[in-house]
C-alpha cells in the first residue's frame, strides 16, 4: 500500500514537472514572437520617423528657397523704386537752380529797368513843374481876360459853376437810382440765369459729345437686343443702377451712354464693356459687375489722389480728400479739367509763396485743396466754395487752406501769404488765354479795346486790363487828376467800355491816383 502510494506521488510529481517545463516552454515561445513583433514594429516606425525626416528637411529647403526668391523680388523692385525717386529728387534740383538763375536774371533786369525808370521820372517831374508854373501863369492871364469879358468875378463864375455841377450831379443820380431799381426789378431773373450759368459751367467741356457722351463698340448688332432683354428688362436694369441713359439706335456697332456725370459715366462705359465681353447679360450680373467697377474705380481715384500728394510733397491727408482729388480728374470747369487746374495752381502757389518769404508747402497743400468742393457739387447740394470749406473742416485741415477756399473767390478777405499765392495762382490759372473756352482773338481783341479806351482820357499813365478782361485798373498822373476828377474819369471810363466794347457779365473800372513825395539824404 504505502508502495503504490508512493509510486503515486511519483508519478504526479513527475507529472507536474513536465507539464511545467512544457508550459514554460509554451510561455518563453510565445514570448520570444511578440519580441520579434515589436520588434519588428519598432523597426518600421523607425523608417518611416526617417522618412517624414527626410521629407521635412526637402520641405523646409523648398520654403527657404521661396523666401529668398521673395526677399530678392522685394529687394530689388525697392531698389528700382529708390533709383526712379533719386532721378525724379536730381531733375527737381536741376528744374529748381535753373528756374532760381532766370529769376536772379529777370530781377537784374527789372532793377536796370528800374533805375532808368527813376532817372526819366526825375526829368519828367522837372518838366511838369515847369509846365505847371507855364499853366498857371496863362490860367491867371485868362481869368483876367475873361473877368474883363464877362464882367464876372472868379468867385462868380465858380458860383455859377458849382451850381451847374449840382445839377449835372443831380441828374446822374436820378439815373442811378433808376439803374438800380431796373436792376433790382430784374434780379429774380438775372438771378436764374446766374444759376443756370453756374451749372452750365459745370459740365461745359471741350466739346459737347466728348464730355457727355461716352461710345460702346459692340462687335455684332445682334447685342442690342440682348442689352435690351426682354420687354426691356435689362436696359432698365442698367440705367436704374448705372444712373446714365443707354441710348440704342441705328448707328451700326455701337450703343451711347449719356449723362453730365462724369465719373458715373466712366463707370457706366466701362461696366458694359466688361459685360459685352462676358456675354451674360442679365440683371443679377449686370448688379455683380457695376459692384466691381464700382469698387476698382474707387480704389483707382484713392491711389491717383496718393500718387498726387506723394509728387506733390504735401504730406500726409486723410483717405477721403485723397479721394476727392482723384475724382476731381471726372470734374472740368468752362472746358478746364479740374485736376489739371488744381495741380497748375498748388505749383504756381509754392513757388510764388517762396519768392515771397512764406510757406511753399502749406501753399501747395491749399492750392491743392482750394477746389476740391468740385468733386461734390454732382452729388451734394450747395456751391463748390462752401462744400470744400466744409469737408475740410471736417478732416481738421489747416485755417491756411480754409482761408484760401474763401478767399480765391472773394467771401473772405485773404489772411496770409500763402492764401494771397493761390488766389493770384487760380486766377493766373483760370484767366490766361486758351485756359478755358474762349475763342483767342475776340479775347485779345477785347483787352486792347478797353486799354485803347482808358489811354484816350487826359492824365492817364498807364492802364491794365487784369483778371480776363473783367477789370481795368487805370493809373492817372497825381498832380493833373485831383481825387474828385479820378471818380468822374472812372464814370466816363465805364460808360465809353459800355457803348464801345462787347462783353459778358461786368467790368470794374479801378483808378488809381497816387502822389509819392521822395526825398535823398547825403
Amino acid at each position: 500500500m504505502i508502495n503504490e502510494v508512493l509510486i503515486g506521488s511519483s508519478i504526479a510529481t513527475l507529472s507536474g514537472g513536465l507539464g511545467f517545463l512544457i508550459s514554460r516552454k509554451i510561455i518563453m515561445s510565445r514570448f520570444n514572437i511578440y519580441v520579434d513583433q515589436a520588434q519588428a514594429k519598432a523597426k518600421a516606425i523607425e523608417s518611416e520617423a526617417e522618412l517624414m525626416l527626410h521629407k521635412s528637411s526637402i520641405k523646409a529647403g523648398e520654403i527657404e528657397l521661396e523666401a529668398k526668391k521673395v526677399y530678392e523680388d522685394a529687394s530689388s523692385k525697392a531698389k528700382k523704386d529708390l533709383s526712379e525717386r533719386e532721378e525724379n529728387v536730381s531733375r527737381l534740383e536741376f528744374e529748381s537752380e535753373l528756374n532760381l538763375k532766370k529769376v536772379k536774371e529777370q530781377i537784374s533786369s527789372d532793377k536796370k529797368s528800374l533805375e532808368q525808370a527813376k532817372s526819366d521820372f526825375k526829368r519828367h517831374e522837372l518838366k511838369i513843374e515847369k509846365l505847371k508854373d507855364e499853366y498857371l501863369e496863362k490860367k491867371s492871364v485868362i481869368i483876367n481876360a475873361l473877368e474883363n469879358v464877362s464882367s464876372l468875378s472868379v468867385e462868380d463864375a465858380q458860383k455859377m459853376l458849382i451850381e451847374q455841377l449840382e445839377e449835372q450831379t443831380r441828374a446822374q443820380c436820378a439815373l442811378k437810382v433808376k439803374k438800380i431799381e431796373d436792376m433790382a426789378s430784374r434780379d429774380a431773373k438775372k438771378k436764374a440765369n446766374y444759376i443756370l450759368a453756374q451749372a452750365t459751367s459745370r459740365f461745359a467741356g471741350d466739346f459737347a459729345t466728348e464730355r457727355l457722351v461716352n461710345k460702346v463698340t459692340l462687335k455684332d448688332d445682334e447685342l442690342k437686343g440682348r442689352i435690351i432683354g426682354k420687354e426691356g428688362r435689362n436696359i432698365k436694369a442698367l440705367e436704374n443702377i448705372l444712373g446714365v441713359d443707354i441710348i440704342i439706335d441705328d448707328t451700326p456697332g455701337a450703343i451711347l451712354v449719356s449723362s453730365f456725370n462724369l465719373y458715373r459715366r466712366a463707370i457706366a462705359t466701362k461696366t458694359l464693356e466688361l459685360l459685352i465681353e462676358d456675354g451674360r447679360i442679365q440683371p443679377a450680373k449686370i448688379e455683380e459687375i457695376y459692384e466691381k467697377v464700382f469698387a476698382e474705380f474707387d480704389e483707382n481715384i484713392l491711389h491717383e489722389g496718393e500718387e498726387i500728394c506723394l509728387d506733390l510733397g504735401v504730406g500726409t491727408m486723410d483717405v477721403e480728400l485723397m479721394k476727392l482729388i482723384g475724382r476731381l480728374r471726372f470734374r472740368a470747369s468752362y472746358g478746364q479739367n479740374a485736376l489739371a487746374h488744381t495741380l497748375e495752381v498748388a505749383h504756381l502757389a509754392a513757388i510764388m509763396a517762396a519768392e515771397m518769404g512764406g510757406d511753399p508747402i502749406k501753399a501747395k497743400r491749399a492750392g491743392l485743396l482750394h477746389d476740391i468742393g468740385k468733386a461734390l457739387t454732382h452729388d451734394k447740394d450747395g456751391n463748390h466754395v462752401d462744400l470744400g470749406a466744409q469737408v475740410c473742416r471736417d478732416h481738421n485741415e489747416d485755417d491756411v487752406v480754409i482761408n484760401a477756399i474763401y478767399a480765391h473767390h472773394g467771401h473772405e478777405e485773404i489772411n496770409s501769404i500763402e492764401c494771397a499765392a493761390v488766389c493770384a495762382a487760380d486766377a493766373l490759372s483760370a484767366a490766361r488765354p486758351g485756359a478755358r473756352r474762349e475763342v483767342l482773338e475776340s479775347y485779345l481783341k477785347r483787352v486792347k479795346d478797353i486799354e485803347d479806351i482808358a489811354f484816350t482820357k487826359k492824365g492817364v499813365k498807364a492802364a491794365y486790363a487784369i483778371n480776363a478782361g473783367r477789370e481795368v485798373r487805370v493809373i492817372v498822373n497825381a498832380q493833373l487828376i485831383n481825387d474828385s476828377e479820378s471818380t468822374l474819369l472812372a464814370n466816363e471810363i465805364a460808360k465809353e467800355i459800355e457803348s464801345k466794347v462787347q462783353y459778358p457779365g461786368e467790368i470794374k473800372v479801378n483808378v488809381i491816383r497816387e502822389n509819392r513825395s521822395i526825398a535823398f539824404a547825403s
